[in-house]
Parts: C-alpha cells; structure tokens; sequence
C-alpha cells in the first residue's frame, strides 16, 4: 500500500481514482500536492490500515490536464469496477461528509453562520447554539420468499434489466420492522410474516443506512404501486433476471437464497 495519508478526492460526486494502482486506486497526500487542485473542504474521516484518511472537495480547471493515470469517476461505477468493499465504505463516508458540510453552512433556526465543534462532528449555531450534526437515514431492505421463490422488483430508477428487492425509507414514529410490513404492501400488496433481521450497509446514495432484512410471503396477489416499482414478480433460483451490483447488500440477500441460507 503507498506511504502516507489517503485523500478521497471529489468534484461534485467523482472520485479521483488512480487507475494504475488497482489494489488502492486512493492517491496520497503527496500524490495530490503535485497535482496543485485547489482545496473547496477537507475532512478527517478516520484510519485505514494504520494510515490517516481525508475526504477534500476541490474545484476543477477544465483546462487543466491530469496525469493520464488520473480521473474522476462516479462512485458508483468505481465502486462496480475498482474500489474494494472497504474503500467503497470510506468513500461513502467521504462524500457524505463533504456534502453535509457543504449544505450546512447557516442555522436552520435564524440563519446565523455556523461555526464547527472542536469536540466532536457537528456545527452550531452561535446564536440559538443549535447543533447540527451530519444527516444519516435509515432505510430498510427486504427479501421476501414464497415457497422456492422470491419476490424481485424494477424501479423506474434502476439500470436497464435490473431487479432487486424491495426497499423504502423509515417514516418519523415508525419502527424497521413497521417499515418493511408498509413498504412491502405500498409497492406490491403483500402481507409477509417472520420477518429476520440480517445485516446493514452504509449507502451514500444520498446518506441512507440500509438495514436488511428477510421475510415469509403470508397473503395476497401482486399489484404494483406503478411509482415506486415497475414491474415485479416470483423468481425460481433457475430463472433469476439480472440482479444488483454484488457490493450492495440487496445482492446480499439474495445469495443467501442462492446458496440455500434462506
């Protein structure tokens, strides 16, 4: 791994990757001081293998020529091609960081500047002394099975051909668990029972915790919401569509269907 403090670059939502180096493609400090990119925000987001790790924003001269080993990319496609779960994790917290930072600059309450703590992550107001804190929402992820079957689902958002499970975000006064019954019933019209909770991913799409879980089919027949969800159906493991990316944990879920766990 190269010497030094890692810097998970960012214009906007592009990471800077070094493709020459495919088992840690995040460039050093010493690496970007070459590159004379001009500092928007900088943050602490903590250790990786003994060596510090920083998220920076900075603006781009797009007259301004990178080496060619050097580009921004979308998270999302350097994480399907490059970044390991680890590195995809600290360039979530990264980015999240970096946009809450950039949304949080003035009190809420009265509008005043905010200024940061310098005991703990967050920002306050000088005036009403609000503290404002990087947003986190919990989402749930659902897996649900019928006999030898499981229920898959297309979003109007997802890549062309992709099925995935059902997912929605927790409601103000809701459970996780009351979450799953209301969403799977929203977008499908299914009742389920023994519900099983199996894991959580932090997903910085925007700033969402994804908190998993696997349930029984119990009652009715499938009736899309036609928003939220395009098209789903019952799927053997034999006649699978094609499925998310294998480093969300909706893939997850549905290998532990595969591999007969579930």
């Amino acid at each position: 791994m190269p010497n030094g403090p890692l810097w998970f670059v960012f214009h906007q939502d592009q990471l800077l990757i070094d493709t020459a180096h495919t088992q840690n493609p995040i460039i050093t400090e010493s690496a970007f001081q070459k590159l004379a990119l001009k500092i928007i925000s900088q943050h602490d987001i903590g250790i990786f293998h003994n060596k510090a790790c920083y998220g920076v924003e900075v603006e781009i001269d797009i007259k301004k020529d990178l080496p060619e080993n050097l580009k921004f990319m979308p998270l999302r496609q350097a994480a399907l091609t490059i970044l390991s779960q680890e590195l995809f994790h600290l360039a979530g917290r990264a980015l999240q960081i970096i946009e809450w930072d950039k949304t949080h600059q003035f009190c809420g309450r009265c509008g005043i500047k905010l200024i940061e703590s310098n005991v703990e992550r967050a920002k306050i107001c000088p005036e009403c002394h609000y503290h404002f804190y990087p947003r986190i929402s919990p989402s749930i992820i659902v897996l649900v099975k019928r006999g030898k079957e499981i229920l898959l689902a297309r979003s109007p958002h997802f890549s062309e051909k992709i099925y995935s499970t059902l997912a929605g975000f927790v409601e103000p006064g809701e459970s996780a668990e009351d979450a799953v019954h209301r969403e799977v019933l929203e977008e499908v019209g299914l009742r389920i029972k023994n519900l099983k909770y199996r894991g959580s991913q932090p997903w910085p799409f925007p700033n969402s915790l994804m908190l998993a879980y696997t349930a029984e089919y119990a009652a009715g027949e499938i009736m899309i919401d036609g928003i939220e969800i395009s098209d789903a159906g019952w799927y053997s493991v034999d006649k699978l569509p094609q499925l998310p990316y294998k480093i969300s944990i909706a893939h997850e879920l549905i290998s532990l269907f595969i591999n007969q766990e579930f």
